[in-house]
C-alpha cells in the first residue's frame, strides 16, 4: 500500500470503533488522518496519540457531520492543516434498536439526518477540492442491512441503503475527474454500537451463523477501505465490497 504514504483521509466518526479501526490502518500506511467526532473528545484525543506513535500526522475535529457549516469547516480545516484532502471515509451514523412503530418523525429525521444527509455534505465538501487536483477517493460505509433488511431499525437500514444509490451516482459524476466512489458493506462487528444490544448466549448463536465463526473487528474494515483507497483499486469505483465473514454471500 505504498500510494498511500503521505496523503491524507478525513475519516468521520474516528473515535471509536470502526472509525477509529479504519483511522488506525490508514495510519499504519503512512496516511495522515483527520479525526472526527462529536460527543467524546477524550477518546478522540486516545486515537491521536495512538496515530502519532505511529510516525503520522493527526488532526481532531469536532464537527457534526448533519450540519452543513460544521462539515465545511472541518474540510476547511483539513484542507489548511495538510494541504488538501486524497482520501474521504463516509463512516459517522448512529441508530436505535426501535420498531416503526415506536418511531418519531424526530427520530426518523435524525438518523437520515446523520446517516445519510451528512454523507452527501461531507462528499460535497470534499469532491470540491478533489475535482481541482484531478484526483480522491471517496469510501462510504454502509451495511449488510441495506441487502438484508433489519426488524427493528427501519430508519438505520434506509439510510444504508440509500448509501449505495449515493455510492453510485456519485461514481457517474466524478469518474472524468479521476475520483474513486465505492462503498463498503460490514456484516456484525465488535463494536460499542453492537455489543450493548446483545447477550453473550446471543453471541455465540450470531457466531455460528457466520461461516467465519467470529464477529468483525473494526480493522477488518480499515484493511478493506486502506485496498479502496489505494492504487491497487485504481480502476474500482461505484462498487460495494461485502465484509461480513460471509454472512451473506451473492
Amino acid at each position: 500500500m505504498e500510494s498511500l504514504k503521505g496523503k491524507t483521509a478525513v475519516i468521520t466518526g474516528s473515535s471509536r470503533g470502526i472509525g477509529r479501526g479504519c483511522a488506525l490502518v490508514l495510519a499504519r500506511y503512512g496516511c495522515n488522518i483527520v479525526i472526527n467526532y462529536v460527543e467524546s473528545s477524550e477518546k478522540a484525543q486516545e486515537v491521536a496519540e495512538e496515530i502519532t506513535g505511529l510516525g503520522v500526522e493527526s488532526l481532531v475535529v469536532r464537527a457534526d457531520v448533519s450540519r452543513e457549516q460544521d462539515v465545511k469547516s472541518m474540510i476547511g480545516s483539513a484542507i489548511s492543516t495538510f494541504g488538501g484532502i486524497d482520501i474521504l471515509v463516509n463512516n459517522a451514523g448512529i441508530h436505535q434498536h426501535l420498531k416503526t412503530w415506536e418511531l418519531s418523525l424526530e427520530d426518523w429525521n435524525r438518523v437520515i439526518a446523520t446517516n445519510l444527509t451528512g454523507v452527501f455534505l461531507c462528499s460535497r465538501e470534499a469532491v470540491s477540492h478533489m475535482k481541482k487536483v484531478g484526483s480522491g477517493s471517496i469510501i462510504n460505509i454502509s451495511s449488510c442491512v441495506a441487502f438484508t433488511g433489519t426488524d427493528h431499525e427501519i430508519h438505520y437500514a434506509s439510510t444504508k441503503a440509500g448509501i449505495l444509490g449515493f455510492t453510485k451516482s456519485l461514481a457517474l459524476e466524478v469518474a472524468s475527474y479521476n475520483i474513486r466512489v465505492n462503498a463498503v458493506s460490514p456484516g456484525f462487528f465488535a463494536t460499542d454500537m453492537v455489543l450493548p444490544l446483545i447477550t453473550s448466549e446471543e453471541m455465540k448463536s450470531l457466531e455460528t451463523k457466520i461461516p467465519l465463526g467470529r464477529l468483525g473487528a473494526p480493522e477488518d474494515i480499515g484493511n478493506a477501505v486502506a485496498f479502496l483507497a489505494s492504487d491497487r483499486a485504481q480502476y474500482i469505483t461505484g462498487e460495494v465490497l461485502h465484509v461480513n465473514g460471509g454472512l451473506i454471500m451473492y
